[in-house]
C-alpha cells in the first residue's frame, strides 16, 4: 500500500511538472516578451537614473567612563537596551539634527536637496493652504532655517541602524557627490555627540543648582535638630551608656538568659521522660535493652551500662548458638537465659539511678527558669514606669541623625556633580569615520537587472496564467466532451493543400453535358477528400462518417444535419466533405442546402444555379430539374437560390411540403446531408427536428467560446437530444500538443506517415 501511495504521489508530481511545462510552451511568447520588456525597462532606468554614493560612519554607544567619575556620577548608569538604542536612532534621524547639519555645511542650495521631492512639497503646501484661513498670511520662516522640503530630502538620504546585537550604531548618508556624502555622515555623528554632551551638561548644571540649594536647607535643618537633642538632654539629665537606656539593656539580657533557661529545662524534662518510658516497660523483655539508645548520650556514656550491655549481648549470642545446636530447653541454654535476666535487671537498676539524677537536674532547671521569669517581670514592670522623656529623646536623636546622613549624601553627590561638570565626556564616540566611497551604492546594476528579469518572468507567468484562465474557447477533445457532454467525433485539421496535390477546380463541360446540371467548379477544400484520399484531413472526415454509421442509438442515420453555434465555423465545408467522401465510396448521397438566408454551399459549389429547394417546395420546378451532380462521384446537390430576402425561413422549413420532399429524398438516396444554418443567430434549426435523424455540431478550434455553444444547445433542447457528437474543426494539430498534455503523442505526424498518410 505504501509503495502504491508513493507511486501515486510521484505520478501526481510528474503530472504537475508536465502541466507546468505545457503551460510554458503555450505562453512562452508572452513570457519572453514580458521578460524582455522588463529587462529593457531596467536598462532604461539604469541609463536615466544618476548614480548615488553612500558614506558610512560607525558610532559606539555607552562609552565607558573614567573610574572616579563612575563613583561620583550624579545620574544613574542606565542599562542599554533595545528601546534605548532605538531612541538614539530616532534622535540621529530627527529634524533637529538634520537642520543643524544643513546649516553647518550650508546645504540649502545644493541640487541634491533643492530639487528633490517637488511633488510631495507641492502637495504639503497645498494641504496647508487649504486647511488654513485664506485671509491669514503664511507665518514668516525663521532666519537661516532650512525649509521643510530640504529637511525632508535630507532625511530621505539618511539612514541609521544598529549593527547586529552590538552597541554600535551605523550612520549612512547617500549623495551624488561621494566626498559630500562622507562630510555629511561625519557631521551627523559629530552633531549627535555634541547634542549628547549638551544634554548632559544641561542636566548636570540643573542638578548642581538644585543640590546647592538643597544642601543649604539640609545643613540648617540638621544643625537645628542636633541643638534640640543637646538641649533636651540637658533639661532632663538623661544619660544612656552605650547609646541605649539602662532598662532596655537589662530586659534584653534577661530575655537572653530566659531563653537559655527554657531550653535547658525542656532538654532535662525530655531526658527524664525518656528514662521514665524505659523504666515503665516490662523488664523481662529483651527489647528493653535495645531501647537504651533512645535515652541519650548519658546512658550510652555510662561505663557500667556499657560493660553490662556488652556482656549481655555476648550471652545473647551464645544462647542463640546453643539453641540452634541443642535446643531451647537444654540446661545450658536455660542457665544462659537466667544470666541474661540478671544482666537486664542490673542494667535497669543503673538506669533507675541515672533517672533520679535526671529528675534532680530537671527540677533545678525549672527553678532557674522560674527565677529568671520573675526577674524579667519585675524589669518589664519597672520599664513601663520609665519617664516618657526617653521616647522624646529617641525621636529627636533619630531626626537629627537622619538629617545629618541625608546632608552627607547630598554633599557627596554635589561634589561628584561639580567634578563631572568640569570633566566633559560623552557616552558615545566615533570608532570608524566615513570616507569618500569609490563605488556607487545605487542604482545597483546587477540587482536592477536581476529584479527586472525575474520580475518580467513573474509578470509574464502571471499574464500567461490570466490568458489561460480567460481562454474560454475549445482547445482539446476532452475539454469539448466535458463542457458539452458530447463525444468528440473527430479533430479536423486546418487543410494546407500543396499545389501539386490540389484537385482540379474546374471540369470541362462537353456538348453532351450542356443540358445537364453538372458541377463544373467547386472550391478545392470541398474536393479535398477526393483529391487527397490519404491526407490527415480525409481521415478525420472518415471518422465523422464512421460515427454517423455506428451511432450508439442503434437507429439508421440516413438524414444527417450539420450545424454550428456561430457562422463561419466551417459547417458547410464539413458537410460538403462528408458528402464527397460518401459519394466517392459509391453510395448515393445528396447534400441539401437548408441555410435559406445565407446559402453559402450553393454560392460556392453551384454559383450558376437559378432554381433550388424553394422552387421544389412551392411546386414550381420538379426535383430532378434542380439537382446538380458531380461526374467524379455520385454526389448530388440540392441548392438554395433565394430570389430576394427570405423573411419566413423557419415557416418554410416546417411546412408540410418539405416533409414530403425529405421523404422522397430518403427513398432515392442512401444518405441525405443537410447543411443547416447556425444555432445562435437564427431559430431555423429548431424546426428541422422532424426532418433530421441525427445532428453533427461543428465547433471551431481556438475561436468558438464555450459559453456560446452551451447557451446555443440549452436554447435548442430538441436539437441537443439528437446530437450524435461534435467536430472540432480547423484544428491546429501542432498546437494541440501544448494543450492536451495526456495525449500529446497522439498528434505526432509520424504515426500517420507510417501508414502512408500525409500530415495535411
Amino acid at each position: 500500500m505504501q509503495m502504491q501511495s508513493d507511486r501515486q504521489n510521484a505520478g501526481g508530481i510528474g503530472d504537475l511538472i508536465k502541466l507546468a511545462l505545457v503551460f510554458i510552451r503555450r505562453q512562452y511568447l508572452v513570457i519572453i516578451f514580458t521578460a524582455v520588456l522588463a529587462s529593457a525597462a531596467s536598462l532604461i532606468y539604469l541609463r536615466l537614473v544618476s548614480p548615488a554614493y553612500t558614506a558610512q560612519v560607525q558610532v559606539l554607544f555607552e562609552n565607558p567612563r573614567a573610574q572616579f567619575l563612575q563613583k561620583q556620577s550624579l545620574l544613574s548608569e542606565p542599562i542599554v537596551d533595545v528601546t534605548q538604542i532605538e531612541t538614539q536612532l530616532q534622535i540621529i534621524k530627527s529634524q533637529a539634527t538634520a537642520a543643524a547639519v544643513i546649516k553647518q555645511l550650508k546645504l540649502t542650495d545644493h541640487p541634491d536637496f533643492k530639487e528633490s521631492r517637488p511633488l510631495q512639497s507641492w502637495l504639503l503646501g497645498w494641504l496647508r493652504r487649504w486647511r488654513s484661513d485664506p485671509s491669514e498670511g503664511a507665518p514668516p520662516a525663521p532666519p537661516e532655517q532650512p525649509s521643510e522640503t530640504t529637511i525632508a530630502s535630507f532625511l530621505d538620504r539618511l539612514s541609521a541602524g544598529r549593527v547586529g546585537y552590538s552597541h554600535v550604531i551605523e550612520i549612512a548618508f547617500t549623495s551624488s557627490d561621494p566626498a559630500l556624502a562622507a562630510d555629511i555622515a561625519n557631521a551627523i555623528a559629530k552633531a549627535y555627540i555634541n547634542d549628547q554632551l549638551e544634554a548632559k551638561f544641561e542636566a548636570t548644571r540643573t542638578a548642581t543648582s538644585w543640590l546647592r540649594e538643597r544642601l543649604r536647607n539640609l545643613g540648617e535643618e540638621a544643625l537645628t535638630a542636633e541643638r534640640a537633642v543637646a538641649a533636651y538632654k540637658s533639661q532632663n539629665n538623661i544619660v544612656s551608656p552605650g547609646g541605649k537606656p539602662i532598662d532596655e539593656q537589662q530586659i534584653t539580657e534577661l530575655n537572653t538568659r530566659l531563653a537559655t533557661a527554657r531550653a535547658q529545662s525542656s532538654e532535662a524534662a525530655a531526658k527524664l521522660s525518656r528514662y521514665e518510658a524505659l523504666l515503665g516497660a516490662d523488664p523481662a523483655k529483651p527489647s528493653s535493652i535495645s531501647n537504651l539508645d533512645a535515652i541519650g548520650s548519658d546512658a550510652m556514656n555510662s561505663p557500667i551500662i556499657t560493660s553490662l550491655r556488652q556482656q549481655y549481648l555476648e550471652l545473647a549470642r551464645r544462647e542463640a548458638e546453643l539453641s540452634a545446636r541443642v535446643g531451647r530447653d537444654h540446661l545450658a541454654v536455660v542457665n544462659i537465659r537466667n544470666r541474661l535476666r540478671e544482666f537486664r535487671a542490673s542494667i535497669l537498676d543503673e538506669v533507675k539511678r541515672l533517672s533520679e539524677i535526671s529528675r534532680s537536674e530537671a527540677e533545678l532547671a525549672k527553678q532557674r527558669q522560674e527565677e529568671i521569669e520573675k526577674r524579667l517581670s519585675v524589669a518589664i514592670a519597672q520599664s513601663r514606669l520609665t519617664n516618657s522623656a526617653e521616647l522624646t529623646i529617641r525621636d529627636l536623636e533619630s531626626r537629627a541623625k537622619s538629617l545629618r546622613g541625608l546632608y552627607d549624601t547630598f554633599l557627596q553627590q554635589y561634589m561628584g556633580s561639580t567634578q563631572q561638570e568640569s570633566f566633559p565626556i560623552s557616552e558615545t564616540r566615533v570608532i570608524f569615520p566615513a570616507s569618500a566611497a569609490q563605488t556607487k551604492s545605487k542604482p545597483k546594476a546587477k540587482v536592477v537587472l536581476s529584479f527586472g528579469l525575474l520580475g518580467g518572468l513573474a509578470l509574464g507567468l502571471l499574464l500567461g496564467f490570466v490568458r489561460d484562465v480567460m481562454d474560454r474557447v475549445f482547445r482539446t477533445s476532452s475539454q469539448l466532451e466535458a463542457a458539452l457532454e458530447l463525444p468528440c467525433l473527430s479533430l479536423v485539421p486546418i487543410l494546407n493543400m500543396p499545389r501539386q496535390q490540389r484537385p482540379a477546380a474546374r471540369l470541362q463541360q462537353t456538348q453532351e453535358d450542356s443540358n445537364q446540371r453538372i458541377l463544373s467548379a467547386a472550391p478545392d477544400i470541398h474536393r479535398a477528400v477526393v483529391g487527397m484520399p490519404l491526407s490527415r484531413y480525409t481521415e478525420a472526415i472518415r471518422a465523422i462518417k464512421i460515427a454517423i454509421d455506428h451511432s450508439p442509438a442503434k437507429t439508421p442515420n440516413q438524414v444527417i444535419g450539420v450545424t454550428s453555434a456561430l457562422p463561419n465555423e466551417g459547417k458547410t465545408t464539413i458537410a460538403a466533405s462528408v458528402a464527397q467522401l460518401i459519394g466517392h465510396s459509391g453510395k448515393k448521397v445528396i447534400i441539401v442546402d437548408c441555410d435559406l438566408r445565407n446559402p453559402s454551399l450553393s454560392a460556392r459549389v453551384v454559383p450558376k444555379a437559378v432554381d433550388g429547394i424553394i422552387e421544389v417546395m412551392n411546386g414550381d420546378r420538379p426535383l430532378e430539374e434542380v439537382v446538380w451532380r458531380d461526374p467524379r462521384t455520385t454526389l448530388a446537390v440540392l441548392p438554395a437560390v433565394p430570389r430576394g430576402p427570405v423573411l419566413h425561413s423557419s415557416e418554410l422549413l416546417s411546412d408540410g411540403s418539405i416533409c414530403k420532399l425529405f421523404d422522397r429524398l430518403r427513398q432515392n438516396y442512401d444518405y441525405v446531408i443537410v447543411d443547416l444554418p447556425p444555432l445562435s443567430p437564427l431559430v431555423d434549426v429548431r424546426v428541422t427536428a422532424p426532418l433530421i435523424d441525427c445532428y453533427v455540431l461543428v465547433v471551431e478550434w481556438g475561436r468558438t467560446k464555450i459559453d456560446v455553444v452551451q447557451h446555443a444547445l440549452h436554447t435548442a433542447p430538441t436539437i441537443s437530444d439528437s446530437l450524435i457528437g461534435a467536430v472540432l474543426n480547423k484544428t491546429d494539430i501542432r498546437a494541440m500538443a501544448r494543450y492536451d498534455t495526456h495525449r500529446s503523442d497522439y498528434y505526432d505526424d509520424s504515426h500517420y506517415v507510417r501508414y502512408g498518410l500525409s500530415s495535411s
